[in-house]
């Protein structure tokens, strides 16, 4: 049985200017000590996946329209409040994109660290406070000592990026989101981040949803990766697969935008057009417009993920009915 089962997920935003999709009936599953990454361009829905998990989603504009989000046996969307609560900060946690604004400028980030551990009650102060400096030296934060007791004013962007990832460990959670985690750090300190996560894997089993655009620490860090579009998932499939045998025109799009694989002096490939709006109704495939094998019947073919192979599925509709060859 999974740690995490998601089924149908659809989250929409009721604005002035229509119901924007965000996300839009996503399904996917997670086993312990297993690594998902999830990618795709900015606004195709990833980030609001997982905060709908954990119900941080604004409300309103937002609202859950349907699904389920299994953990453990816990369906995350419609268990109580407490039983949320002792879940979510504990079991599941979750690393922030924007650290800037994520910390509290009112609090040192001594106890900002140590509120997981006390508000569920996983120890007493003096042991909480042993396990913030181990925290902080564990992400590369020099003297910790001294800056337990600073503010977050204090700290740099990339500081306050490991601060968060230090929060978001010291509980030692079953299942840990990673929205963008190493975006504002360095290469150095990026693969120190990475294996003390990937230590904490092996030695507690624990789960990790890794968001981001970096498709080359994607390659190296996940076991699985699910390419989201327009708010819905066209390509899942093991890590391998996907980059070497993409099934879907979208995903081998983003694979030739990436700067590494261009030569050097030629112009950077970029995916033609912009990414549809999802406040009006698509018919069907999203990415029909920008991709370079679509076909009259691409504009009523539903979007539907079908899988190809084992544990290898495509929302496109002319792979998924053998029609085309990737």
């Amino acid at each position: 049985m999974p740690l995490l089962e998601v089924k149908n997920l659809k989250t929409w935003f009721h604005t002035r200017n229509g119901v924007v999709r965000a996300v839009d009936d996503v399904s996917f599953s997670i086993e312990k000590g297993e690594t998902l990454g999830i990618v795709g361009e900015s606004g195709s829905g990833k980030s609001v996946t997982c905060y709908s998990m954990m119900r941080l989603i604004p409300q309103p504009p937002g609202r859950i329209e349907g699904g389920t989000a299994i953990f453990d046996g816990t369906d995350l969307l419609n268990c109580s409040k407490a039983q949320l609560a002792a879940i979510r900060g504990r079991r599941v946690a979750m690393i922030f994109q924007d650290p800037m604004t994520s910390l509290n400028p009112y609090m040192r980030i001594e106890e900002q660290i140590i509120e997981p551990l006390l508000i569920h009650q996983m120890c007493d102060k003096a042991e909480a406070r042993r396990r913030a400096l181990e925290a902080m030296k564990n992400v590369g934060i020099p003297e910790p000592e001294t800056r337990l007791r600073s503010f977050p004013h204090e700290f740099s962007g990339g500081m306050r990026q490991r601060v968060m990832i230090a929060m978001a460990l010291i509980t030692k959670p079953d299942l840990l989101i990673a929205d963008e985690p190493t975006t504002a750090l360095d290469v150095t300190v990026q693969a120190q981040i990475l294996e003390l996560i990937k230590k904490m894997q092996r030695e507690l089993g624990t789960a990790v949803i890794f968001i981001s655009h970096d498709l080359g620490t994607v390659a190296g860090f996940c076991d699985r990766v699910m390419v989201m579009y327009a708010g819905k998932v066209v390509e899942t499939a093991k890590t391998d697969e996907i980059f070497y045998r993409p099934r879907h025109p979208y995903t081998r799009a983003l694979q030739k935008s990436r700067p590494a694989l261009q030569a050097k002096g030629a112009e950077l490939y970029t995916i033609p057009g912009m990414p549809p709006d999802v406040s009006k109704p698509i018919q069907g495939c999203a990415f029909k417009t920008r991709c370079e094998f679509a076909l009259e019947s691409c504009k009523q073919a539903p979007m539907t993920l079908v899988e190809t192979e084992p544990g290898h599925g495509t929302a496109c509709p002319r792979v998924s009915g053998g029609e085309l060859k990737l």
